[in-house]
């Protein structure tokens, strides 16, 4: 049990990042956010999820850096810049639910798949999808060339899913003909990029600002080349 001042320190620390990033939370979503980071703390002592131990720093390095890329997925929401239909979107590789738990609770109107062959982790968000609430996120616990899905995504997106060139093409199965790779990243891939070139189209780079959070994070957009 997380003691009342941890709980409000927390609580501060999503609210003052969240500002700063130009994310508005509501207090459903605020409350959400941080049972779930609860959840993970507590189930990360046996499921190891993650290799960041203490809570405040989870807010800093797996909430906060997640809701990053919110700003860009709003901005497609209402059609201000390049208005990629994103309403069917699967997260890869994405462990304990990163960035795809705190994005469906962001997005309730949008449908999350969350992909990882971990059993122990796919066990845990099962377990946070009925928790929350989640009723827009599906759990698949399989390999990604496994997995043959009944509707393709309109995204695919992915925090820590190896090179740009395993996620093109090992996701290829997964997405539309015209959907778009929204790849997390730190510093600028340029050498990730160099190999793909020929089949895979740099739509859009955007420069993330992640609060408490020191080191370059981008944001790169992709689609197949037609």
């Amino acid at each position: 049990m997380i003691d009342v001042d941890l709980q409000d320190r927390l609580h501060q620390q999503l609210i003052r990042g969240a500002a700063e990033m130009s994310v508005t939370l509501t207090a459903v979503q605020i409350e959400k956010l941080l049972a779930y980071i609860r959840e993970f703390e507590k189930w990360n002592k046996a499921y190891n999820l993650s290799a960041v131990r203490d809570i405040q720093q989870m807010v800093a390095r797996h909430l906060l850096d997640s809701l990053s890329v919110v700003p860009w997925l709003a901005l497609q929401k209402s059609g201000a810049q390049k208005n990629f239909p994103l309403t069917r979107m699967i997260d890869v590789g994405t462990g304990g639910g990163l960035p795809g738990i705190p994005l469906a609770i962001m997005f309730p109107e949008k449908q999350f798949t969350l992909l990882d062959s971990n059993g122990k982790k796919t066990r845990f968000l099962f377990h946070v999808k009925t928790l929350l609430g989640l009723t827009n996120v599906t759990v698949e616990n399989r390999r990604v060339e496994e997995f043959t899905p009944t509707e393709k995504f309109q995204g695919v997106i992915s925090r820590a899913f190896a090179s740009l060139q395993d996620m093109t093409e090992g996701c290829a199965n997964l997405i539309e003909s015209d959907g778009i790779f929204i790849a997390m990243k730190g510093l600028f891939p340029e050498d990730e990029l160099a190999p793909i070139n020929d089949k895979i189209e740099l739509l859009e780079t955007i420069k993330l600002v992640v609060a408490e959070t020191d080191g370059e994070r981008h944001l790169l957009i992709m689609r197949t080349k037609q």
